[in-house]
């Protein structure tokens, strides 16, 4: 069976039942639970079922806008993955050098860098509370934030006035994440705000840097970014076989895999 079919039946599964098991998806797709998990984590952020404790459940039922899909909670994302963002932090925190400019978007993989940069001088421009209250205690680092909307599941600054402030400034590096990383379809967020602010993002760096566990690989969700041009490296796991991360290097892109 080939990904693409797997993940059309997982779908029909769950829409037939309401929700399923992993233990039980396994068990009727032929493939590892592991496989099960990873194939429901990029459904999920593609928009087509919901994650539930140790299975997921239906979506089909739930009211749609043509703007937006939910976003999933920070503090539902903050643990999702959690040793993969944690080591890709890790790795990223080694591509900043003092007195440089930095910009941290509201991804829970920037809060963890947040919490890894040491205290020496730096400039960080955040749309994330997470992100700006963690690094409120180091006094080296001038924080700047930009205001606007708050949104509310994703403690992030949204909007018009947060667009429009960070047309006054020009980063060294962007350090960011998205809901999707397709090869041929680009980057993309789950909604047209936050497609909009991190399509502004992209645009102010010398250099994007992409923070993506190998779940978010291959993923299409509902509102495009930007191309791919604009990445400069992305940071990976392990979990990203070669084969994935082969067409991404022959663009041009650094990958690296943690």
């Amino acid at each position: 069976m080939l990904v693409a079919e797997r993940y059309e039946k997982i779908v029909q599964l769950v829409n037939e039942r309401g929700s399923i098991r992993v233990t039980e998806l396994s068990e009727l797709c032929g493939v590892t639970e592991e496989t099960i998990r990873r194939d429901l984590d990029r459904l999920e952020d593609s928009g087509r079922l919901r994650r539930s404790h140790g299975g997921a459940v239906s979506v089909k039922d739930q009211p749609f806008s043509w703007r937006s899909q939910p976003e999933i909670p920070f503090t539902e994302r903050e643990i999702m993955h959690a040793e993969e963002k944690q080591r890709i932090a890790e790795e990223a925190v080694k591509q900043i050098e003092p007195h440089q400019r930095i910009l941290l978007d509201a991804s829970s993989t920037a809060w963890y860098m947040a919490r890894l940069i040491p205290d020496y001088p730096l400039t960080v421009l955040t749309n994330s509370i997470k992100v700006a209250a963690e690094l409120s205690g180091k006094e080296k680092i001038e924080v700047i934030s930009t205001g606007g909307i708050l949104a509310h599941r994703s403690l992030s600054f949204v909007g018009p006035l947060a667009e429009r402030s960070l047309d006054s400034y020009h980063v060294d590096k962007a350090f960011l994440s998205f809901k999707g990383v397709h090869v041929e379809r680009g980057l993309s967020e789950s909604n047209e705000l936050q497609a909009r602010i991190k399509h502004k993002m992209i645009g102010m760096a010398d250099q994007v840097i992409l923070l993506a566990d190998a779940s978010k690989f291959g993923v299409q969700a509902f509102t495009k970014v930007a191309d791919l041009e604009r990445v400069n490296t992305i940071i990976t796991d392990q979990r990203l076989a070669t084969t994935e991360a082969e067409p991404f290097i022959k663009r041009g892109i650094r990958m690296i895999s943690v």
